[in-house]
């Protein structure tokens, strides 16, 4: 089984080398090479794992579109002209919108409902794929909410960071529930979907969803910091909702999903529990193992 990544050191694709059960893989850039100029034939699974996500500068509503949806479907194109059996697509919860307080979880049935441009790009790809899939080439989408682990970049980097430099924080009983993937848990999740040659879409996640309490603490256990824990008042957290709602929401939000149909159809457990994820993240953090900027 030859495997192609596409996303020149990702963080995803980094963790995929390092723990994947399926040892010939090679990985490329898009930045560096145009779809036209790759021989595909060499490959029987595709994963694409190109896209834009975090971005510290500002860009347009229609690059996320150039890349996310229509760089994908080239390659995916490309794939199957050229006879790949499988293509991959990391995919993203962002596809369902934002998560209503009090609702049941989202699974892989769920209506979506993108609300930024984000979302809509990743969705949009999503539907252009299924269109390609037929006996002869699989489709499999993979959902996650946010992934962690060696390598990590982005939004629990900075969380580790915090829990590094700070020994007050504000996160005393916070009762949210978030789902996580840890990135060998993903590995995982990839490798018996490519043992499968699933199709459909699939949500990769950790078994159990923890609050952002209990996230700082296991950081900080493992940091070998003490730090102190505080609780602010609710209508502060209704108005930084209000007025920074990405921030607050992924701090004091919850964010909570229902894969047991995932799990059924891939016959399968996550086989790395959260703790030791959060363990294994945070010795790669202190050695500074974190990924380059590009997965392109």
């Amino acid at each position: 089984m030859k495997i192609l990544i596409t996303g020149k050191n990702s963080f995803v694709g980094r963790n995929f080398i390092k723990y994947s059960r399926f040892r010939d893989t090679d990985e490329i850039s898009l930045f560096e090479n145009k779809p036209e100029d790759i021989d595909f034939s060499k490959y029987d699974v595709v994963i694409h794992l190109v896209a834009i996500v975090h971005q510290k500068t500002t860009i347009t509503e229609n690059q996320y579109f150039i890349i996310n949806r229509d760089l994908c479907l080239k390659v995916a194109e490309l794939a199957k002209q050229a006879g790949v059996k499988q293509f991959i697509f990391l995919s993203t919860v962002k596809v369902y919108g934002k998560f209503i307080a009090g609702s049941e979880p989202w699974n892989e049935k769920s209506l979506c409902l993108p609300d930024d441009a984000y979302g809509k790009s990743k969705y949009e790809a999503e539907l252009a794929l299924r269109k390609l899939e037929d006996n002869s080439f699989t489709v499999s989408i993979i959902r996650t909410p946010l992934v962690y682990g060696e390598y990590v970049r982005a939004n629990m980097l900075s969380i580790m960071r915090l829990v590094d430099r700070t020994h007050i924080l504000p996160f005393k009983n916070v009762n949210n529930r978030r789902s996580f993937t840890g990135a060998e848990n993903l590995v995982s999740f990839i490798d018996r979907i490519i043992e499968k040659r699933a199709s459909g879409i699939f949500i990769a996640m950790d078994d159990n969803a923890i609050s952002t309490s209990e996230l700082v603490k296991m950081i900080a256990e493992n940091l070998g910091k003490k730090i102190i824990l505080f609780k602010i008042p609710e209508f502060f957290i209704k108005i930084g909702m209000s007025v920074l709602p990405s921030i607050f929401d992924r701090l004091y939000g919850s964010f909570e999903m229902d894969n047991s149909r995932t799990l059924e159809i891939l016959d399968f457990r996550p086989p790395i529990p959260t703790s030791e994820g959060i363990k294994k993240m945070v010795k790669s953090f202190e050695k500074k193992n974190i990924s380059p900027e590009s997965s392109r």
